[in-house]
């Protein structure tokens, strides 16, 4: 068996999950901040059983645009969230609409 086949078989699987310090260096908010959205609710990562966090990349598409809305429109995080879940929900009916739209 060649050497390089070994290392290849025995490396780690690839994981699209993002840990706790990559969501905090990606999105720039404060822990504290990413801590409260995660206590009530809004955010709800995968928990390992060593007690980590794991995100998604849709997490971080989310906490960034939380992010912009609570400074373009001096919001605190609760009510950031509240206007990214009525986006998410007006995209998504967007997309309803569309697809009923092409089936005519």
């Amino acid at each position: 068996m060649d050497i390089k086949r070994i290392r290849i078989e025995k490396a780690p699987a690839r994981s699209s999950s993002i840990a706790w310090a990559e969501i905090i260096e990606l999105t720039g908010l404060h822990p504290s901040i990413l801590g409260e959205l995660i206590e009530i609710g809004w955010i709800s990562p995968v928990r390992t059983m060593s007690d980590n966090y794991l995100f998604t990349a849709r997490d971080v598409y989310r906490l960034r645009k939380l992010d912009r809305i609570c400074r373009d429109f001096e919001l605190n995080p609760v009510g950031a969230g509240i206007i990214v879940d009525l986006l998410d929900r007006i995209e998504h009916l967007e997309g309803k609409v569309r697809e009923l739209n092409r089936l005519r």
